[in-house]
């Protein structure tokens, strides 16, 4: 079975916002060996669609979605849901999965902390 990672922005018309997540994305996809695709929600390409059918088409068989998004707000209640559940009906020999966004894991907590506290110039207490 082959399998991919595809990363969700939200997505903007101003390509300037792009770039912080292309960067994330180039950063990371050397570290993993799971290969990376970066997405966006709206607004933007590669759109989601886009991406799960190039993987698609190009054999993959799983695709876990990871949204970079800090919470599950309504878009990730609502909207994107709906997209993966349409797209599992264009590619129905596809596992597709939405995962719980990056803001969620504790990892993330503590990584934002510290970039916080290093922005004002203070040490990072330990978590309680």
């Amino acid at each position: 079975m082959s399998y991919a990672l595809v990363l969700l922005a939200h997505g903007s018309s101003d390509p300037n916002w792009r770039a912080p997540f292309e960067h994330f994305r180039d950063a990371l996809a050397p570290r993993l060996g799971t290969p990376i695709r970066l997405s966006y929600m709206e607004l933007c390409e590669p759109s989601l669609e886009t991406t799960v059918a190039e993987l698609s088409a190009a054999g993959v068989t799983r695709i876990e979605v990871l949204p970079l998004f800090f919470a599950a707000g309504r878009h990730l209640r609502k909207d994107v849901p709906a997209q993966i559940d349409t797209l599992r009906s264009e590619h129905p020999g596809l596992e597709l999965t939405l995962l719980a966004p990056v803001g969620e894991h504790p990892v993330f907590v503590e990584a934002l902390a510290s970039a916080v506290a290093d922005q004002v110039g203070e040490t990072l207490s330990p978590a309680p």
